[in-house]
């Protein structure tokens, strides 16, 4: 069986209940293993305009026994063609920091790292409100420290309610996250991702971004950040054109307002 790594259309394959699914990654730069924890329906606390899951809900059940045997197979059918595994990453079809599967998961998933390609990072897709809880805030803590190493990599879209509203769509209030989001990574290093894309078309405005830059300010401040992805709009929405594209140079323009704040910062179109 030859190893399908399409970048845009290999993800639809996880509203059929995949628990595992190959994809090649912009922001790994290859190969990266995710790890469905929501195979029967979308669940995510975040209702983004930009979000690629279709609604969609089916009889499937997450099992962390087939959860095994779908990643040990996924990571000897790239040994087998020789492409290497960049990452194991919890994302999926919602918010894996809400998931009653986290915890074991997330032990499985290091084990089988460590056995089958210790070379490959661990990482969790979060939006943050996960953290809210303080048992998922310690067991995220633990396993950033711990053995697992995990690397978070934690969702900042906006910089004031109002375009927070507009990107995220999320009942928690915003300078609740945000204040959860700081205690975090005064504690634990994080990666910063940023979604950057027209809303109903139109750009963030001058205040958001301003607001948006002063809080990875804030955030560097605790010197746990590894670094800043910044990344537009490339895949089909359900929602589209409610989510459109903003020009590389505009993410570029976003990238170079952090010049100097000694994180490294990407950008992936």
């Amino acid at each position: 069986m030859t190893l399908d790594i399409n970048p845009i259309e290999n993800h639809r394959k996880r509203e059929k209940g995949v628990l595992v699914y190959p994809v090649y990654s912009r922001r790994s730069q290859g190969l990266s293993i995710g790890i469905n924890l929501y195979p029967d329906k979308k669940s995510c606390s975040f209702d983004c305009p930009y979000c690629e899951v279709f609604p969609f809900s089916n009889d499937s059940v997450f099992s962390l026994h087939q959860m095994e045997e779908d990643l040990k197979f996924c990571i000897d059918n790239a040994k087998k063609q020789n492409i290497p595994v960049k990452d194991i990453c919890f994302s999926g079809n919602g918010e894996p920091s809400l998931s009653p599967h986290l915890a074991p998961a997330l032990k499985l998933a290091a084990n089988i790292r460590t056995e089958m390609v210790p070379s490959a990072q661990l990482v969790l897709i979060t939006n943050g409100t996960g953290l809210l809880k303080q048992k998922v805030f310690s067991l995220l803590k633990n396993s950033v420290l711990g053995a697992e190493k995990l690397d978070i990599w934690l969702k900042v879209d906006a910089g004031t309610p109002e375009w927070y509203k507009k990107i995220n769509r999320c009942e928690t209030p915003f300078d609740e996250l945000t204040a959860k989001i700081k205690e975090f990574a005064s504690c634990a290093p994080v990666t910063i991702q940023t979604m950057l894309c027209q809303i109903d078309g139109n750009a963030p405005p001058p205040e958001e971004v301003h607001a948006w830059k002063t809080l990875l300010l804030e955030l560097t401040q605790s010197n746990n950040i590894r670094k800043v992805q910044i990344y537009g709009k490339a895949r089909p929405a359900p929602e589209d054109p409610a989510a459109s594209p903003l020009s590389a140079e505009y993410l570029e323009e976003r990238a170079g307002l952090l010049q100097g704040i000694g994180v490294l910062v990407e950008v992936y179109l």
